[in-house]
């Protein structure tokens, strides 16, 4: 069953007239940023059948997307790079996004909804809704605009750093992935705060130094 308005439709008639769906993608890869939308939807403009993005074909995805730009009264898309992602932590760099998405909306939120059970401090009320995003069409929205947003800058990425197959996994730790990273080591994109990656980070490390002439481990 589609994400519904109902949630945003109680929040308007108690005079939060704009309503945020805030979103991320992106907390479970090795490698690329954590995508955040945040998306106001017009509620005299709704796209049918926005869902969860996960739940939806790569093909129905963008057709929404493109809807959503279309009939929205205000997006934001925002990236946590990979150093974020490393120097806050995961959950930290998703907050810190979310809080950016937010204030950078082209149109101040009266109120926002936050898919998952955080909701940082915003420029506004918010509620946080675990599976928001398969109940909420503005969180649906947000899931799917980030969704599309993040898999296109990994398709960019992949012609960056071909060896390591970002347009086929878009940075999660596949087999190929994995035996890739091995292969190759680590690039700028990859979050070296992850475990598969640190490891390999750790490893090039001491073979770099038992290359200069100092003795090292490598088991």
């Amino acid at each position: 069953m589609p994400a519904h308005f109902d949630v945003e439709r109680e929040l308007i008639a108690q005079g939060f007239a704009l309503v945020a769906g805030i979103d991320e993608v992106g907390r479970g890869p090795l490698a690329g940023p954590v995508c955040v939308a945040a998306v106001i939807l017009d509620p005299q403009n709704l796209p049918a059948g926005l869902d969860d993005s996960k739940k939806l074909s790569a093909k129905r995805r963008l057709a929404l997307a493109e809807e959503i730009y279309a009939s929205a009264l205000a997006i934001s898309v925002v990236m946590a790079p990979a150093a974020e992602v490393d120097a806050l932590n995961i959950r930290g760099a998703t907050l810190a996004a979310m809080v950016r998405a937010a204030r950078t909306l082209a149109r101040t939120p009266a109120f926002a909804l936050i898919d998952g059970r955080d909701a940082p401090e915003l420029i506004c009320p918010a509620r946080a809704l675990v599976d928001g995003d398969a109940i909420s069409m503005s969180i649906a929205a947000a899931s799917i605009v980030a969704k599309v947003a993040r898999d296109n800058l990994m398709q960019r990425l992949d012609l960056l750093y071909p060896v390591y197959g970002f347009a086929a996994h878009a940075g999660y730790g596949t087999a190929a992935h994995l035996a890739a990273l091995r292969l190759h080591g680590p690039c700028p994109e990859h979050r070296r705060s992850f475990a598969p990656v640190r490891a390999v980070a750790s490893l090039d490390a001491r073979l770099e130094r038992a290359q200069s002439g100092g003795a090292v481990d490598v088991r």
